[in-house]
């Protein structure tokens, strides 16, 4: 199973931008898909943006179109999220996850590999 490990939170002032890396480890035939999710206290996890490994496909939660872009290094085993135009929602803590083929990406209880996460904080 990958290993995986989140980087780059922190707290920023609205509007402003952070970037967020995970890290890899490991390999795994069953990882088709990386995502990144959120959870705010009180709130479920959702999914804001996957990719397709391989492929290179990307699929966006609607409230971070525009705003966020996912990308992945393949020399770093690492996957990215640029998060520009923060917003006090954006706050949560956020988590890489890996997954298989035959899943939904933004269907968290699909993916197979989690992160510890990372907190992201808009002041």
């Amino acid at each position: 199973q990958v290993q995986l490990r989140e980087s780059g939170g922190g707290a920023v002032q609205s509007g402003g931008s952070l970037r967020l890396s995970c890290a890899a480890s490991g390999y795994s035939f069953s990882t088709y898909y990386m995502g990144w999710f959120r959870q705010a206290p009180g709130k479920e996890r959702e999914g804001v943006a996957a990719l397709y490994t391989g492929v290179g496909t990307t699929y966006y939660a609607d409230s971070v179109k525009g705003r966020f872009t996912i990308s992945q290094d393949n020399a770093k085993n690492t996957l990215y999220l640029q998060m520009n135009s923060l917003k006090p929602e954006d706050s949560a803590q956020y988590y890489c996850a890996a997954g298989g083929s035959w899943i939904r990406w933004d269907h968290a209880n699909q993916y197979t590999s989690w992160g510890q996460g990372t907190q992201v904080t808009d002041l």
